[in-house]
């Protein structure tokens, strides 16, 4: 299937698909031995694209980065009402890649995307027991909701349970769950009597947030991705 020259360029790994534009612009770009221009587009399977004369290589592996999503965007590719979505965050990323599970609207933190469908199945099915943390910033009284969270609780005709509640500091908890239920802990905190006023995803499994800015992506180091599979 014919794509235009930038999203192969990117794909491969190359470049971004801005700077991709520059390359073509500067003729540095060649289709079957011919001189490309903006607007161009190949058939990767079946054309012979190259930079400088270097044929392109193309990686068959699969995509994996971690997004620090922030608050305001929806975990979607697209989005029918108009919302912002986290696919325009990682809009240059090279390969098309999809969330891995959803952070709500109001939510932030880490979120996987990736191109491996076996992997985002074994991530999100609760069988897999992938633990997922939570720092939650509340108001309420802490010392009483602790015991309601920490055994299971039946909402909406669901059972859902924390893993680990710890206070880390003042109004502020460590959740750990691994069912991943829409808007649990948010529902789970409302129903032992706490206002949430902010919820961080900060860990899932062995993948830590750690210092990523808020708004950007990485991709993932391969000791990482170990950790993953």
């Amino acid at each position: 299937m014919e794509q235009r020259l930038q999203k192969i360029l990117s794909a491969a790994g190359v470049c971004s698909r801005r700077k991709a534009e520059e390359y073509l612009q500067a003729g540095r770009v060649t289709v079957n031995g011919v001189v490309a221009a903006l607007g161009d587009k190949a058939d990767p399977d079946w054309d012979q694209v190259a930079i400088d004369g270097r044929p392109l290589s193309r990686s068959t592996g699969h995509t994996y980065i971690m997004l620090h999503k922030p608050r305001g965007y929806v975990t979607t590719l697209s989005d029918e009402k108009g919302r912002r979505t986290v696919a325009q965050l990682v809009s240059d990323c090279p390969a098309r890649v999809w969330p891995v599970g959803r952070l709500d609207m109001d939510s932030e933190g880490l979120l996987l995307l990736t191109d491996d469908g076996e992997l985002t199945q074994a991530l999100t099915h609760p069988s897999h027991w992938v633990e997922k943390e939570y720092h939650v910033h509340v108001g309420g009284d802490i010392a009483a909701a602790i015991p309601a969270l920490s055994v299971p609780m039946e909402l909406d005709g669901e059972l859902l349970t924390a893993d680990r509640v710890e206070q880390t500091g003042p109004g502020c908890l460590s959740i750990v769950i691994h069912q991943g239920k829409n808007r649990q802990v948010r529902r789970m905190c409302d129903k032992a009597g706490l206002t949430v006023k902010r919820l961080i995803r900060v860990r899932e499994g062995g993948l830590l947030l750690g210092d990523l800015k808020v708004g950007t992506w990485r991709f993932l180091k391969k000791e990482e991705l170990a950790l993953m599979k």
